[in-house]
């Protein structure tokens, strides 16, 4: 972990800003020099030589420490007598930023204890008691090595195969996707007239973003291996339009498509019929509404009632919210729902508890939720040492962590890989760890290219963990979010890491029915204790005796201090550091009028948030005052015009979370870009790129 050196200076550069920090230099200046000539301590300008000799002599003893990306400086002791002028004593000076002290009280976390909706993920029937063709079958035993339906599976399809419009709703990583490929593509090859290619579309679906249309389109590819005469096709953003007018004139049968594109197809093509549609499936229908598409899936329901009112329509989610529902009314016909739900709770009748159904959400039965109180300025510092704990020092670990924004990915993106990611060199036993794996990280948000971004709807295989850096802004948020594990069946964990100004949220899961474990932030920075890379170096041949909670701190300090010495080693990082900070301020004032008693700007101490992006005090234009004015947005007071030019300054510093980076102009509804995440990756998707 530690791979670049730096010499040692004489003296420590000046490294604090702010006229608060001088002032205390100076105080401290004063006192110790009043204390010396009670004292009767030597002149300033000989105790100063002394000091400097000493210094000079000790330098050569020092043993450096190296982290990559900066170098840690670590300056020489400061060397003084003691009262009576006899001896010399020695003390170490690390410049580093006391993390433990005027933090806020941790609270006991007294959460009801509530019955959570779990879902079976897997059922005992095999595909083969359903009445599909046998090809269809074997290409499900060998193609997609299946042989056991999931629950959502075994509930949906042989609805769906009678003929019936259906609401399904099940959790994320249940096995949706298959559940209305399987009848569409057992429907489409069973037709007597057998389908041409240039019959267009018979089946339309609609999903919310690229990625799982391309999911999707890949697993209907595999369904057809033994049906070649019915072709399938994709329409997303980022492609050309070009090709994809080529495309739908040769003919598409079975077309996926994001609604935005679709829509503009619908506008500006004119060899694009639905006259033939048969099938119309709305998948991830909550999501496509949270994204702004429900104009847009107004737009496409209009266009396909025009020439056919004659199919079968089939609505899936994860979550059943007003929205969904509201659309489940204007384009399903006497439809079944399904939900997994039922058969767990053993309510037979979904309609004689519809108000739970809509206040709880389903958690895979293999998903452990755990949640965390740490102070503002250990936050950065407990993200590494969990990181840490989980993907470098266990075996075979994936972990996803959600930012607010996207600056928020790249600063911790270029801080972790500059700090944690390697080591240079060969490093000795005493410094590896016997078990260690080495970190690789990826950072995935809406500003990046195409090919790389990763929205919800992308199936990353094997994640063991997800982290909410940053608390999401509803319920359903936090079930999209955990749904990125624990799927189809695997094991998986989740971790939400809250302020104790915010612990009164594991209250508000708590009434949707969502279970969350605490795991105490001392448990997670003791895994620093595996790695002398993090412990503090002493002088000569004096050893550091810290044992148990204090060498603890002592380590999580020497890990703050490395990312303040990363931070503070250019003036492009300070500012780079700046920026995220004020982007999560940005988005820290866009949680929903609900959550504001919770997630309130004013509960901020804008210098603890500072050391959580390693620096060592707040922007002057970040003041706690001025933020507190923003938050409670109110009007200028005309008896007093010399605070005009502070309302200017507040709209840049708190402005709409458009200026983090998310572009307004993506956005549907009047509705705001939101969120992204980072792998060690994503968080709610950002406004939609086509």
């Amino acid at each position: 972990m530690a791979t670049a050196c730096s010499s040692l200076p004489d003296r420590p550069p000046r490294t604090y800003f702010g006229r608060r920090q001088a002032q205390t230099n100076r105080q401290a200046e004063a006192t110790k020099r009043k204390h010396q000539v009670s004292s009767g301590a030597p002149p300033a300008k000989r105790r100063n030589e002394i000091s400097s000799l000493s210094a000079k002599e000790t330098i050569d003893k020092e043993t450096p420490r190296t982290f990559k990306g900066s170098a840690h400086k670590t300056f020489p002791p400061k060397t003084y007598l003691d009262s009576t002028g006899s001896g010399r004593q020695e003390k170490p000076c690390i410049k580093t930023s006391s993390l433990f002290k005027n933090n806020p009280e941790i609270p006991a976390l007294h959460r009801a204890v509530v019955k959570q909706a779990r879902e079976q993920v897997f059922s005992p029937e095999a595909f083969q008691e359903l009445d599909l063709h046998p090809h269809l079958i074997s290409t499900i035993n060998t193609v997609l090595k299946m042989s056991s339906m999931t629950s959502v599976q075994k509930q949906s399809i042989p609805v769906l195969l009678e003929g019936r419009d259906a609401l399904v709703r099940s959790q994320t990583g249940s096995g949706k996707t298959l559940a209305y490929c399987i009848p569409v593509v057992q429907s489409l090859q069973a037709l007597t007239s057998k389908i041409q290619r240039s019959d267009g579309p018979y089946a339309l679906v609609l999903v919310p973003t690229r990625e799982l249309a391309l999911q999707s389109f890949d697993t209907v590819q595999k369904l057809l291996k033994p049906f070649t005469w019915i072709v399938p096709g994709v329409l997303m953003g980022g492609e050309k339009r070009k090709s994809e007018k080529a495309r739908l004139r040769k003919g598409i049968n079975i077309l996926i498509s994001t609604p935005g594109r679709l829509v503009d197809h619908i506008r500006s093509t004119k060899n694009i019929h639905f006259n033939r549609i048969q099938w119309l499936v709305v998948d991830e229908a909550d999501r496509i509404l949270d994204l702004g598409f429900e104009k847009d899936i107004t737009v496409i329901l209009n266009a396909v009632n025009a020439e056919c009112q004659k199919r079968q329509n089939v609505l899936l989610s994860a979550t059943l919210t007003e929205g969904v529902t509201r659309l489940a009314d204007i384009s399903l016909h006497n439809p079944v729902s399904i939900s997994v739900l039922d058969k767990i709770w053993d309510q037979p009748n979904p309609k004689e508890d519809a108000s739970t159904q809509l206040d709880s959400f389903a958690i895979p039965e293999s998903l452990d939720q755990h949640v965390v109180l740490v102070p503002s300025k250990l936050r950065l510092v407990c993200l590494a040492a969990f990181i840490l704990q989980k993907c470098k020092f266990e075996k075979d670990q994936k972990m996803i962590v959600f930012f607010s924004s996207c600056e928020l990915v790249e600063f911790h993106y270029s801080i972790f890989v500059h700090t944690l990611s390697c080591r240079s060199g060969a490093p000795t036993s005493e410094q590896l760890p016997s078990a260690s794996w080495p970190l690789k990280f990826l950072r995935l948000h809406g500003n990046m290219e195409q090919e790389d971004v990763a929205a919800r709807g992308l199936d990353l295989p094997h994640v063991t963990w997800i982290v909410q850096y940053s608390a999401p802004s509803s319920p359903a948020e936090y079930i999209h979010r955990i749904g990125r594990t624990a799927r189809i069946g695997c094991h998986g964990s989740s971790l939400l890491i809250l302020a104790p100004s915010e612990a009164e949220y594991v209250n508000s899961l708590a009434s949707h029915k969502i279970n969350v474990s605490e795991i105490k932030m001392e448990d997670i920075l003791a895994v620093l204790t595996k790695d002398d890379c993090f412990k503090r170096r002493q002088r000569g041949a004096q050893k550091s005796h810290a044992t148990g909670s204090q060498e603890i701190r002592e380590r999580a300090t020497v890990l703050q201090t490395v990312f303040e010495d990363y931070v503070h080693s250019s003036e492009r990082t300070v500012s780079w550091a700046k920026k995220a900070l004020q982007s999560f301020i940005r988005a820290y004032a866009t949680y929903p009028r609900e959550l504001k008693p919770i997630f309130h700007v004013r509960s901020l101490h804008l210098g603890h948030v500072a050391k959580s992006f390693g620096l060592r005090d707040a922007p002057r234009n970040l003041s706690v005052s001025t933020v507190k004015k923003k938050a409670s947005l109110k009007r200028p007071d005309p008896r007093r015009k010399t605070r005009n030019k502070h309302h200017f300054v507040l709209a840049e510093v708190l402005h709409s979370e458009y200026s983090s980076g998310l572009e307004a102009g993506g956005t549907k509804g009047g509705k705001q870009g939101k969120q992204w995440g980072f792998q060690v990756a994503p968080s709610k998707p950002g406004p939609r790129r086509e």
